[in-house]
């Protein structure tokens, strides 16, 4: 069986050395829900049917880092902690992400996924949008488990993730500022479901619901800061880390805030404009075989630019802004660890 990334793992060396005894406690506690939680996912996972065992499984065989059931347990310890149904929903939760992996992927038209050749890739677009599918019916069965406040929380976070879809899919529209419009998608597709995480964590440990708000907040926006940086390892040259080849996105056409950020530029600078026009060349031709070599190059170049710092930016921006949001919450580990969580999303691009 995989092992769930630890909470101690993504905070660092550092913070184990010096934590307190209480901070001690609430790693345990979240690393033994993190386990709990895989043993959970590969039991709700098995299907009678051999061809939906396969593709149900297949991404979650390849790993992943487990945000989203983290964060529940995190916010869960301002309650009762990993009661069954905070467990439950961190399954749920965690499913639905997958789900949306499988779909994504097919959109995108992405060659890989979590270090592995993606899921249409392997069973065909059909088979790989069924299977998304069926996970989130599979989902949408454990939620229903835990009463009608679960299923409204389900169904809301559902509509935002496949808006956001559609939204990221027909672009912006004419006179919509695209930069405003690409946050939105990315608050849509990646937030609403980190949020409706935090929220559950708080939910389903019987806490406090006047932190609801906060850890929304929060998860809204880490889920942004998130994005962003993804957009910037799409760019990085080392695919054996990140799961994916440089420029994925951006060969599928996929408007990263990169790219926005040159297109503005572009209209009064012309090795922006030179830049671009290389970069929407690959996307134009399609993404069947190899990138060329100058793709590469141009990646390389765009990695460099003012437009990626600027981006990394935003990042920390956001990241900020989640910090501060949880500024309602007691004092005590919970609030650190939410807290340094925020900064190891900014730090992944390192």
């Amino acid at each position: 069986m995989r092992r769930a990334t630890s909470l101690s793992s993504h905070l660092g060396q550092t913070d184990r050395i010096f934590a307190s005894p209480k901070t001690r406690q609430l790693l345990a506690a979240v690393d033994a829900g993190l386990e709990q939680i895989e043993i959970g996912l590969d039991t709700e996972l098995i299907f009678a049917d051999t061809v939906a065992d396969t593709s149900t499984r297949y991404l979650l065989e390849a790993g992943g880092k487990r945000v989203r059931p983290m964060l529940i347990l995190l916010t869960a310890q301002l309650g009762a902690g990993n009661t069954v149904d905070v467990i439950t929903a961190a399954e749920a939760i965690e499913i639905t992400h997958l789900g949306s992996l499988y779909h994504d992927d097919v959109m995108d038209d992405a060659d890989r996924r979590r270090g592995v050749p993606s899921a249409h890739a392997v069973f065909g677009n059909s088979a790989a949008i069924l299977t998304g599918d069926l996970l989130f019916a599979r989902a949408s069965q454990l939620m229903a488990g835990l009463g009608e406040r679960a299923i409204r929380l389900q169904a809301n976070t559902f509509e935002r993730l496949v808006l956001g879809q559609l939204h990221e899919t027909v672009g912006p529209q004419d006179g919509e500022d695209a930069e405003a419009h690409y946050l939105q998608v990315l608050a849509d597709k990646t937030g609403s479901l980190i949020a409706a995480a935090a929220q559950a964590g708080v939910i389903f440990s019987g806490a406090d619901e006047a932190f609801e708000p906060a850890v929304i907040e929060y998860g809204e926006k880490i889920g942004v800061a998130f994005q962003l940086i993804d957009d910037v390892i799409d760019l990085s040259p080392q695919p054996e880390e990140t799961g994916k080849v440089p420029g994925t996105d951006l060969r599928a056409g996929v408007a990263t805030l990169p790219l926005i950020h040159l297109r503005v530029l572009a209209e009064t600078d012309q090795d922006a404009a030179a830049l671009l026009a290389r970069i929407e060349a690959e996307a134009a031709a399609g993404t069947e075989g190899a990138a060329s070599a100058d793709f590469t190059a141009a990646i390389t170049e765009l990695r460099q630019h003012p437009v990626t710092t600027r981006t990394l930016t935003e990042a920390h921006r956001w990241a900020h802004e989640a910090v501060a949001a949880l500024d309602p919450l007691p004092d005590g580990p919970v609030k650190q660890a939410l807290t340094r969580f925020a900064e190891t999303i900014v730090d992944r691009s390192k």
